[in-house]
C-alpha cells in the first residue's frame, strides 16, 4: 500500500502493530514458560491475557474507522522476537542471567509498541477518528504499565541475581 496520505500511514501502521500484536500472543507463553522468576513468569502470563484484549481492542479501532481488521507482516516484532528465541536458544544459565535477558527483550517489544500506539493515537486524533484515538491511548496506558512493571520486576529481583550468579 502506497502511504500518500496520513490515512494511508494511519492505515498501514495500525495493521502492523495488530500483526505485532497477534505475533506476540504466541511468543508471551514461550516467555512466561523459559522464565525462573515467579514475578516475572507471572507477568508474562498476565500479559499475554492483556495482550488479547489489544487485538480485541484493535478490531474495535479498525471497525470504528469502517476496515477489515486485517495485520501486515511487521518486520520490526519478528526481529524482536527474534532476539527471544535467540536467547532461549543459548539457554544462559543461571537462571538469573536468562530472565535478566527475557526481560530486556520484553522491555524491547514494550518500547516498540509504545512507540506505534503513542503515533497512532495523535494520528487518530488528528484525522478525527475520536473514538479510535480513546482506545489506541488506553492501550498505550496498559503498555506503559507493562515496562514499568517489567523494570521494577528487575530491579526488585532479577538484576541483582543475575550479576551475582554470573560473578
Amino acid at each position: 500500500m502506497a502511504t500518500k496520505s496520513m490515512n494511508d500511514l494511519f492505515l498501514a501502521t495500525l495493521r502492523d502493530i495488530y500483526y505485532a500484536e497477534r505475533r506476540l500472543l504466541k511468543a508471551l507463553p514461550k516467555m512466561a514458560h523459559a522464565a525462573e522468576n515467579e514475578e516475572l513468569k507471572q507477568a508474562f502470563t498476565d500479559h499475554r491475557e492483556e495482550t488479547q484484549q489489544h487485538v480485541e481492542r484493535l478490531q474495535q479501532v479498525f471497525e470504528a474507522i469502517g476496515q477489515r481488521a486485517r495485520g501486515k507482516t511487521c518486520e520490526a516484532i519478528e526481529g524482536l522476537i527474534g532476539e527471544v528465541e535467540e536467547l532461549l536458544g543459548d539457554a544462559p544459565t543461571p537462571s538469573a542471567v536468562r530472565d535478566a535477558g527475557l526481560i530486556a527483550c520484553g522491555q524491547a517489544v514494550e518500547h516498540y509498541e509504545m512507540a506505534r500506539y503513542g503515533a497512532l493515537g495523535s494520528w487518530a486524533e488528528g484525522l478525527g477518528h475520536d473514538e479510535a484515538a480513546k482506545l489506541l491511548q488506553l492501550t498505550l496506558a496498559e503498555e506503559k504499565a507493562a515496562d514499568a512493571l517489567l523494570n521494577q520486576i528487575a530491579i526488585d529481583a532479577v538484576n541483582g541475581d543475575a550479576v551475582k550468579a554470573a560473578a
